[in-house]
């Protein structure tokens, strides 16, 4: 549930952009940001780093565009905030030693070290690709392809990776007591 309302503030980008200009939507988009902050406070939850991030980034390059009348700004976020996760996923891994694919995981999946690290590799090369999509994208079509890209084309994406991550994680999970009981009466 958790995730799904994550995508609330760009949904409502999506439809204010439809109905109005790139300027209002964004104003959406960063007041959506901070409800999504203001429900962890208010729920007596703390506010994931990653939420503050997003959101700064919001508020930073959102105010910068309404301000400016620019959506450079805008534009710019998306892969910012790629670039982030990406080199964040590499520097926690390679220089603290510390797998944040792992930590985000591992009370879930129970997976070799070997393949929590190419788990976390491609994530950070995943995200890369992503930021460098979105900039070849926001600077070489309209505005309305980028939205459409940024709201429709990145989540696609995303849920794609996902699913890709799902199915070659699955052959590495150990097998339950019903599929090994299974397996023994055969």
């Amino acid at each position: 549930m958790q995730a799904l309302f994550e995508y609330v503030p760009l949904i409502l980008f999506f439809v204010v952009y439809k109905f109005y200009d790139i300027y209002a939507a964004t104003g959406v988009l960063i007041v959506g940001a901070l409800l999504h902050i203001m429900y962890f406070i208010l729920t007596k939850q703390k506010v994931p780093t990653k939420n503050w991030i997003i959101f700064g980034l919001i508020a930073g390059f959102g105010g910068l565009t309404i301000f400016l009348q620019d959506d450079t700004f805008l534009k710019w976020k998306v892969t910012i905030i790629n670039g982030f996760f990406a080199i964040a996923l590499l520097i926690s891994n390679y220089v603290f030693k510390k797998n944040l694919i792992k930590q985000l995981m591992a009370e879930a999946l129970e997976l070799p070290e070997k393949i929590w690290a190419k788990l976390n590799l491609s994530w950070a090369g995943f995200f890369a690709f992503c930021g460098a999509l979105n900039a070849y994208v926001a600077f070489n079509f309209s505005q309305e392809v980028w939205v459409n890209f940024k709201v429709f084309g990145l989540m696609g994406l995303t849920f794609a990776f996902t699913i890709g991550t799902i199915v070659a994680v699955h052959k590495h999970l150990p097998q339950d007591d019903a599929d090994s009981t299974a397996k023994e009466k055969e």
